[in-house]
């Protein structure tokens, strides 16, 4: 009795662990995102092509007056921080990609997004691979974890900071962002195409979470090229003072 009670619980065994490793590999790998990405057309605002929030966003009374300075500032004048080299950060560095194609590398531990424009790069990690909170350094794109709900794909970003600067979509550093991307299927021209619904919740700067869409459209054979900004920079610095001091450009 004693042997076939041993043999049960044996039995037993194998079959859980048969059934564990048959749930696995009978479950779906997530879609692969990998790719060069660009606008796939329709209504944009700000030039942000192909974004557009579900509804106006509704600015809180400190917020207005923030930008009511930062715009006194600026207006006029073409001074943002692109002109400095300074990137968009999220979530514009993601809403207002497109125009500048995008480019994404999937891993099972971690994905990059590379923004040509400025040369902004995102990483989303998942599970074990992310951060402590403590350990986790602000900045203009936040940090970034990803989770896969089915075939959507869910980052939350945090740990953004306090960004007035960003068009259309200024924001504290205590906002967050959730993005859901999913893809859908192809266009006329046969490109796969990727969607996203944005969120970000702020409550200094926003009475009611910001929620805005974007499509892009798969690139075949894609490529990012670089983006010199401190060259540019620099070219047009010595332009000037050639064209202050009467001299050719050497």
């Amino acid at each position: 009795m004693g042997h076939f009670r041993k043999f049960a619980r044996s039995a037993a065994g194998v079959a859980a662990a048969l059934y564990c490793v048959a749930a696995i590999a009978a479950a779906p790998s997530p879609p692969d995102f990998t790719g060069v990405w660009t606008n796939a057309g329709g209504p944009g605002i700000g030039g942000a092509t192909n974004t557009a929030p579900t509804e106006p966003p509704q600015l809180t009374p400190l917020a207005r007056e923030r930008l009511a300075a930062y715009r006194k500032l600026t207006d006029g004048t073409d001074d943002s921080p692109g002109k400095w080299c300074v990137g968009t950060g999220m979530p514009g560095s993601m809403l207002g990609s497109g125009g500048y194609p995008m480019e994404i590398l999937q891993r099972p531990e971690q994905m990059i997004i590379v923004y040509e424009a400025h040369s902004e790069i995102r990483r989303v990690y998942f599970g074990d691979r992310n951060a402590p909170q403590a350990d986790r350094v602000p900045g203009r794109n936040g940090y970034s974890s990803g989770r896969w709900e089915g075939d959507t794909l869910v980052i939350e970003t945090d740990n953004l900071v306090d960004q007035v600067d960003q068009r259309n979509t200024s924001h504290s550093d205590q906002a967050t962002i959730v993005e859901r991307y999913k893809l859908a299927g192809t266009d006329a021209q046969g490109r796969r195409l990727l969607t996203v619904e944005m969120t970000m919740t702020d409550p200094v700067f926003y009475t009611k979470p910001v929620v805005m869409r974007k499509t892009w459209a798969q690139v075949p054979n894609g490529r990012v090229l670089p983006y010199e900004c401190p060259e540019e920079m620099w070219l047009d610095r010595i332009a000037e003072m050639s064209k202050k001091a009467g001299v050719p450009v050497p």
